[in-house]
């Protein structure tokens, strides 16, 4: 596993050790930020269920400005920080370890806000929708924001829910990745006034 592209290309990222998660392949992140970017001119990242960090420290690699690591396992989390002292971008990360609705709810409070979101729970975990549901509802997301849920792909979430589209679905092996769009209706009104 390496960061692909930007800044820190080429570094090598440290796996988790045992089975509990699994990196998204170099494949499929090559792929992921070619759907997305591939490069960005600043932003917010919320890597939730974080694992190894790979593809929010990929995102801070390609011009994200700031990034936010959310993790319960320990190993993950010591994983992760190393993997951003390696990459030189520690400064512009917050690593936590914490579960999703939890962690959600204190960046909710610290009116923070993002305009790209992760989202790779283990595959069991079939709920990203109530997740991102959970994020409008919180003001966690910027207006255009992007979510990537990478999920089992015999599973599928909804092509359109709530304030919610998705953009495109692909499918490699057995891991599925969605890509969504946010359009909250609440300003579609405004934009079309102006």
């Amino acid at each position: 596993m390496r960061v692909i592209s930007g800044t820190a290309k080429g570094r090598g990222l440290k796996a988790v050790p045992g089975m509990g998660t699994r990196p998204t392949t170099d494949k499929v992140k090559e792929a992921i930020f070619s759907m997305i970017g591939p490069y960005f001119d600043g932003g917010m990242v919320l890597d939730l269920f974080a694992g190894t960090g790979g593809l929010g420290i990929e995102a801070l690699s390609r011009g994200m400005e700031r990034a936010v690591f959310i993790d319960m396992d320990k190993q993950s989390i010591d994983v992760i920080k190393e993997n951003l002292e390696a990459c030189r971008l520690t400064s512009a990360a917050e690593v936590y370890r914490n579960d999703a609705e939890r962690s959600m709810k204190a960046l909710a409070k610290r009116a923070v806000q993002f305009d790209l979101v992760f989202l790779d729970p283990p595959y069991r975990l079939k709920h990203a929708d109530r997740l991102m549901t959970e994020m409008h509802g919180s003001g966690l997301l910027n207006e255009g924001a992007v979510i990537l849920v990478e999920h089992d792909a015999e599973h599928r979430y909804p092509e359109s829910f709530g304030p919610f589209r998705c953009r495109r679905l692909s499918v490699y092996g057995d891991t599925a990745v969605a890509i969504y769009d946010y359009v909250d209706e609440r300003l579609e009104g405004v934009h079309e006034q102006l």
